[in-house]
């Protein structure tokens, strides 16, 4: 065998398997409410947490770049209201402020940038709002 094809070979093996290669991916983050019922009413606050799964932190600085709430979970996607971020006082929390118009499941969805991944982040948190 050719050893510069054996070496080539030794290469890509190690490149392949060692974890300085181990790419991110869009799916391996998750948004998840940090509570999930809410009040019912005009200018509630909602908060969602952006974890990366293997690692399980939460994720800091990433960009909101789109968001919509409907009712969704309650089969009336076309029932929506306005969402508005707010300022980030706990590193890898996100904060917003809803008009929530009717008691049920809201879906809050959400796009975001993270520095580092390529791919953007989509996700979609559910909340109840109660009266």
């Amino acid at each position: 065998m050719n050893p510069f094809f054996k070496a080539a070979t030794a290469a890509a093996v190690i490149a392949l398997f060692s974890p300085q290669t181990v790419l991110a991916a869009a799916s391996d983050y998750v948004f998840e409410p940090v509570v999930a019922e809410v009040r019912n009413g005009p200018g509630s606050e909602i908060a969602v947490k952006l974890i990366h799964k293997p690692s399980g932190k939460a994720v800091e600085g990433a960009i909101i770049i789109r968001t919509r709430l409907d009712m969704s979970p309650d089969s009336m996607e076309a029932m929506t209201t306005t969402v508005e971020p707010t300022t980030e006082i706990t590193p890898g929390i996100y904060k917003f402020r809803a008009d929530f118009t009717m008691a049920g499941g809201w879906a809050l969805k959400l796009q975001a940038k993270v520095q580092g991944e390529p791919e953007t982040i989509v996700g979609t948190v559910v909340f109840t709002a109660k009266k």
